[in-house]
Parts: structure tokens; C-alpha cells; sequence
């Protein structure tokens, strides 16, 4: 099957019938997050363990449909999407057992992975495939952006001009209109990108090109200030955490720039940022390591260390073909490539924190 993100591919079936069911997603998203107020729910309780469903579900639907995906399949996708609200709605214990914010952290990731299956019509040993989905989330971001600027200009000015007569209507306007717009948005913006591929095709891209030799200085002046004013990342969680973070900001900016062909000079930068956030990675990696020998095994550095041992894994993979390219450009596809066919296994480790380690480590 064609990757229909590139080729706008549409299915006979949806052809027709496409804006509404967008429509009736966007109001299913807007549906789940009112959940609470329609039963009564605590928002503190519900928000924590359903966050992912108000969007990713109907993300997930409309990719199905988009990409004409095998009917067994496609059922497969939803009953596991239906298995886990179950499942994280029914785990006991309190909020803030560490299994259970690993859980709640975890599980969007799950279902981020389960609507890239939907994406790419279950073809996810199709690096290009992969690869189209991947492109498509730094778009969709993008897009979401100004979606979201253009309606709270459009609030701000509802409620502005309802203020000139004396009503005020901004608990009202945020309750229950605000609230269906932005569960909305991640549907209506899917929409938006595959229906007009050329509109931000090239802004992710660009972005990541320009941010990609600003982090590079950050990088290496941050490791120089380390080392001057001695910190010590080993005692350290949120540390350990802007790592992390740091770490999936590069792979993102490595795809990004390479989707475009960066050139020579550029490709040099995206090797030489890969190299440091390797270091980076050590460090992090050493750091997690000494914590676990020093205070033993729990659930935060067990989720930590496996998730860093891939990203390294990745990140070696991904730095030895930008290494190929420096010297012939041809190469540069391995690149995306190589953390394209990696995405599987971060799918499993996310389905292992979310649904293993309640029962591994549970009280």
C-alpha cells in the first residue's frame, strides 16, 4: 500500500463521508472529556487515567478508515484500545504509587503507537511507512498550534465582546464550549494535514534545521557547565528527567532535518549532535545505574534505565549512518530509517511500563 500521508491517498469508502466522520470524532473526543461532568466524576481521578482517550482513540478510528485497514486488524486496534481504558480504570491503589503515574505516563505512548499502526494500514516494518507517520505528528504539532492560537483569539474575542453588554460568560465559554473545541483539535487537525499535505510540509523540517545547530551549542556549553560548577547528576531526578526529554527532542530534530536532505555541513551537525547526545546518554545512563546500586530497584529507575538503553541503542544506530553520510549524501535515508524500524520495539517497552509493571511492582 502507497504511504497515503505522502500521496494523499483516499480511501473509496471514506471519500465521501470523510468531513463527517471527522465531525463525529471531534465530538466523541468532546464527549470523553466531559465525562466527568456528565456523571459526576472526580476530575482529579478521571483526567490522570483517560487524558490519552479524549484523543487518541478517535485519532486512531480515522486512520482506520483512512488507511483502509484489514477489518481483523482494525478490530484488533479497537479492542485494545477499549482493554486499556478498562484496564487503567480498574487498577486500585493510590494516585501516586509510583506504578501507577508510571502507568498514567506510559499509556499515551501505548495508544500513540496502536493509532500509528492504524496509520500506516499495519505495515510497520515499512520504514517509509513508519517514516510518513513520524513526519506526520511534527506536522500535525504545527498545525495544532495555530488551530489553538486562531480559537483563543476567537474566545478571548467571544468573551470580550460579551463583556460590553454586561454578561459574563467565561466560565460558561470555557465549560462547555472551550472544551469541545480543544478535544477536537488533534481530528480536525489530522484532517487538515492529510487533505492539504503541501501546507506545512516543509515546516517541521525547517525548524528542525535551525534549532539543530542552537542545540548543539546548548548541549556542549551545558556539559562545560556541568563540569565547571561541579553538579552532580547522580543524586538528581529532575536531572535525570530534562535527560530524557532532552534525548527524544534530538531523534526528533535528527528526523526532521534529514526528511528535507539537510546537505553536507548540516549532516555534519546532525552527526556531531548525535555524538553528544550519546555522551549525554552515558552520563544519564551512568546516573540511573549508580542509583540502582545505591538505593535498589524500584519502578521510576527500572522504566528510566530501559528506555534510555533504547534510545542509546537507537541513537548508535542512527549516529553510524549519519557518519555514512557525511562522506556520500545517498546514505542520509538510513538515517530516518534507522529510527523509523526502531519504533516497534519503544511500543513494547511502553506496553511492559503500562501494563506489567502494576502487576511486577504492585504493593
Amino acid at each position: 500500500m502507497k504511504n497515503f500521508y505522502q500521496d494523499t491517498l483516499k480511501s473509496k469508502v471514506l471519500s465521501n463521508y470523510e468531513l463527517p466522520l471527522v465531525i463525529a470524532l471531534a465530538l466523541l473526543s468532546g464527549f470523553i472529556a466531559k465525562i466527568p461532568s456528565f456523571f459526576g466524576l472526580d476530575g482529579d481521578w478521571f483526567f490522570p487515567r483517560n487524558i490519552s482517550f479524549i484523543v487518541l482513540p478517535a485519532m486512531a478510528i480515522y486512520f482506520i478508515a483512512k488507511s483502509g485497514l484489514e477489518w481483523r486488524r482494525a478490530v484488533g486496534v479497537i479492542t485494545l484500545i477499549l482493554l486499556s481504558a478498562l484496564y487503567i480504570n480498574l487498577l486500585p491503589g493510590d494516585d501516586t504509587r509510583d506504578t501507577l503515574v508510571l502507568s498514567f505516563i506510559h499509556m499515551p505512548l501505548f495508544l500513540w503507537s496502536l493509532t500509528g499502526y492504524a496509520f500506516t494500514g499495519g505495515n510497520v516494518k515499512d520504514g517509509q511507512q513508519v517514516t510518513g507517520f513520524l513526519r506526520f505528528n511534527g506536522d500535525l504539532a504545527v498545525i495544532g498550534v495555530v488551530i489553538v492560537i486562531a480559537g483563543g483569539i476567537l474566545s478571548f474575542m467571544t468573551i470580550g465582546l460579551f463583556e460590553l453588554i454586561d454578561m459574563d460568560i467565561e466560565d460558561f465559554y470555557f465549560g462547555n464550549i472551550a472544551i469541545w473545541g480543544l478535544a477536537a483539535v488533534p481530528v480536525a487537525g489530522a484532517y487538515i494535514v492529510l487533505n492539504n499535505p503541501l501546507l506545512v510540509k516543509s515546516v517541521s523540517p525547517l525548524i528542525a534545521k535551525i534549532f539543530t545547530p542552537l542545540v548543539l551549542v546548548m548541549l556542549l556549553v551545558y556539559l562545560a557547565a556541568i563540569v565547571w560548577t561541579g553538579k552532580d547528576p547522580y543524586n538528581d531526578r529532575e536531572f535525570l528527567l530534562i535527560f530524557n526529554l532532552l534525548l527524544v527532542g534530538v531523534m526528533a530534530l535528527i528526523l526532521f532535518s534529514v526528511a528535507e536532505s539537510p546537505g553536507r555541513v548540516n549532516t555534519f551537525l546532525l552527526l556531531v549532535l548525535s555524538v553528544v547526545t550519546i555522551i549525554v546518554n552515558a552520563v544519564a545512563l551512568s546516573a540511573i545505574v549508580f542509583r540502582i546500586s545505591e538505593w535498589g530497584i524500584s519502578p521510576n529507575r527500572v522504566a528510566v534505565l530501559g528506555s534510555n538503553l533504547l534510545v542509546l541503542i537507537n541513537l548508535l544506530l542512527v549516529t553510524y549512518r549519519l557518519f555514512l553520510a557525511v562522506k556520500k549524501p545517498e546514505q542520509l535515508s538510513g538515517a530516518h530509517l534507522a529510527i523509523a524500524r526502531f519504533m516497534p520495539y519503544y511500543a513494547i517497552w511502553t506496553g511492559v511500563v503500562t501494563f506489567l509493571f502494576p502487576v511486577i511492582f504492585g504493593d
